[in-house]
Order: C-alpha cells, then structure tokens, then sequence
C-alpha cells in the first residue's frame, strides 16, 4: 500500500468512528430520565390536591349557619323556649326559628307550602292528616307528649266554679274556648261540654280564641269569666286559677305527635333535633311545664 492510500484509509476509519459514537450517545440520551426542571413542573402540577384545596367547600359546608322551622303548638311556647336556649348552644351552626299557632291553622299553612322542618301538633288528627297526604312520612312520627284540659277562671274572680254545669249559672257571663274547627283544645272543649250536655245551652255565651294562648288571655284580662285550656298552660300564669280538671274519659286523649316535614330541605339536622326531643334531658323539660310522658 502506498502512502497515499493509507492516507485515505486513515480518513474512513476516523469518520467511521465519529459516527458510531454519535450513534451510542443518542442511544443513550432516549433513555435518560426527565431533568429536574421537568419533574418540578409536575410535580407543582399536582400540589393543589395535595394541599387539601380539594376539600375545603366540605369544610365550608359544616361551618354553614344552618335554621330549622319548627311549627308547634302554641301550648308548647315556654318549654320549646327554653329548650332552644339549651340546644343552640350545643349546636351554634343550628339556629331554631319557631312558629307557634293553632294545630290545625299550621297544618293548613303545612299543606299550603309554608316552609317547615318539623311540626309538632297538639292533636293527633292534625298529624294523620298529613301523614296521609304524604307530607310527612308514617316511620318519621311518633306520639311525644300527653296533656290534660282544666277550666280556669280569673284568680281574683269571685264565682265559683266546680264542674261543667256551673258555667251554666248566671253569674258566668262569658266561655272562652279556642276555635273548635282549628284548635284541639277547643275540640277537646266542645266534646267534653257536649258529653256533659251542655254545648247547646253555653254556645250563646262562648269566645272563640284563635289558639289557646289567647283563650289563657281573655281570661287573665277579665274579658272572660271562664275558659278552657291544657294544664300546661293554665300553670304559667298567675293571674288564672285552675277552676276544675275535666274528665279526661269525655274528651280524644290530647296527644302531641311529632314529625318531620317530607320535603326539608335540612333532612340531616331536622333529624338530629327529631331525635334530640326524644332524649330523658328534653322529657324532663317537658314534664317540668306540666306535660305527661307516654309510656
């Protein structure tokens, strides 16, 4: 071989080489691991999960001011009183707002649409009522409280009063009693009289109260001689006395069921109160204000 030509074959030898080693090196770079750059990028891409960012509207949520409507008896005013004292403090996202009327005009307002999340009747018609109209569900209910009719006339009054026929005597001018058609205790009121054959010859004297807290009033004013009311109400009140209790076998037993409204839109927290005033603490309230406990 001449000079020249291993010259030559020199050069291609060396090119040859510098060829395979750039092949080698572009093998390997396909295999290399991302750079740091590019796993900070993910990972940065990630950490808002990480963070908990995820869960904060759940924590948002349990922090919310929540208010349950309950619709109840006006004869239920200063016990659900002071049980809602005591229940907004256990629970300061829950706040109760309280509609107190007459059983029969809060099922209607019920029927009607009014928002409410629990209902609490003095009568257990009221309640079957809308139970069958699908309002509230048969398993969400139950009987809660037991109370007993008196008469009652004012404490500085002079007449006596013993039993159903003295309100017949001339010296009672006036019979409050609340609207039979709308409230139990006038209902309850109306039966007992007319057990005692006596509804037909009071009528003429009687004032319909709107609930039985306003029969409690035309009494304790004097603008009626006599009234008939539950026990419970008749022993918040100074200026009544309890003329006589009435025969509970003449009257419907005065249950008060309790119920959650179907279409709450606070199902969670009207159930929690639900069972709230089934518990011995609450029972006992109750029975402090003069009502019976079913057993």
């Amino acid at each position: 071989m001449n000079k020249r030509a291993g010259t030559l074959l020199g050069v291609i030898s060396l090119s040859l080489a510098l060829v395979l080693a750039g092949c080698g090196a572009n093998g390997s770079s396909a295999t290399e691991k991302p750079d740091a750059s590019s796993a900070t990028n993910q990972t940065t891409a990630s950490t808002p999960a990480a963070s908990g960012e995820g869960t904060s509207p759940a924590t948002s949520e349990s922090k919310e001011k929540v208010e349950l409507t309950i619709s109840a008896a006006a004869s239920l005013t200063d016990a659900m009183t002071e049980i809602k004292t005591s229940y907004e403090q256990a629970h300061p996202n829950i706040s109760l707002n309280f509609n107190f009327g007459a059983s029969g005009a809060l099922q209607q307002q019920i029927e009607q649409g009014a928002p409410a999340d629990i209902f609490v009747s003095a009568s257990a018609k009221n309640m079957k009522a809308l139970v069958d109209e699908h309002l509230i569900a048969s398993t969400d209910q139950k009987n809660l409280l037991q109370n007993s009719l008196v008469a009652i006339v004012p404490a500085d009054g002079t007449s006596t009063v013993t039993s159903e026929k003295d309100l017949a005597n001339d010296a009672i001018k006036t019979v409050a009693i609340g609207i039979p058609e709308s409230v139990p205790a006038g209902t309850y009121a109306k039966e007992a009289l007319t057990n005692a054959k006596l509804w037909d010859q009071l009528e003429k004297k009687l004032v319909q109260g709107k609930d039985v807290r306003q029969v409690l009033q035309y009494v304790e004013t004097g603008n009626a001689d006599a009234g008939f009311v539950y026990k419970t109400d008749a022993l918040t009140s100074k200026q009544v006395k309890i003329a006589f209790e009435v025969d509970q076998n003449s009257y419907t037993p005065a249950n008060y069921p309790l119920g959650i409204i179907e279409g709450t839109k606070h199902r969670t927290e009207a159930e929690q109160f639900y069972a709230y005033l089934q518990t011995p603490e609450v029972l006992d309230i109750f029975a402090k204000y003069g009502f019976t406990i079913p057993r």
